[in-house]
């Protein structure tokens, strides 16, 4: 009950702001990295960066909570951390991390329609979200609905084309689709 009251009382002090971090000018530098650079220590590094300026906002109190719903994730406390993140979205609808936080969630869960809701979500307000396309193809595979996760693969290449495990997964999918014709 504690915890239900600190979010409460921490969103009463959180304003609506317009700001998305995927909008951040920054990134289309970044983004350029990665599609033209094959060392994988700078595709990493890039990577992280891009993560970083995704999960930035200007409001310190919602960089808590998605910090504070991310370890409650990473602890498997999952009920704690579908609480944290449906008040992310619920009160920053603009902010793309949040919806990639609850779909990430949501794939841990085995609530693979749900994950696939909160995908599209990311992807319509960060269409190179690296993170959710993998996020996606990798739903795709568990519910062995090849044909969608290969798209979603592809799509992620053209995103981040020297993403190693992109291309690896992209090759295994390819893979059994034609195991599946044969």
């Amino acid at each position: 009950m504690r915890y239900h009251t600190f979010i409460a009382c921490l969103f009463l002090m959180l304003s609506h702001s317009s700001y998305a971090d995927q909008s951040d000018r920054r990134l289309d530098a970044l983004f350029q990295q990665l599609a033209t650079s094959e060392d994988l220590t700078l595709i990493r590094a890039t990577e992280n960066r891009i993560w970083q300026i995704w999960l930035e906002h200007p409001n310190e109190d919602l960089e808590r909570l998605m910090e504070i719903g991310t370890q409650r994730m990473n602890s498997r406390q999952f009920p704690e951390a579908l609480l944290v993140f449906n008040q992310v979205v619920a009160n920053f609808p603009d902010y793309a991390e949040g919806w990639n936080k609850r779909a990430t969630l949501y794939y841990l869960l085995g609530s693979f329609e749900e994950s696939i809701a909160d995908i599209e979500k990311t992807l319509a307000l960060e269409p190179r979200h690296f993170g959710a396309l993998s996020g996606l193809g990798l739903v795709y595979l568990q519910r062995e609905e090849l044909t969608k996760a290969k798209q979603a693969f592809e799509d992620l290449i053209a995103v981040h084309p020297n993403s190693p495990s992109a291309q690896e997964n992209l090759r295994f999918v390819t893979e059994q689709l034609l195991i599946n014709v044969i």
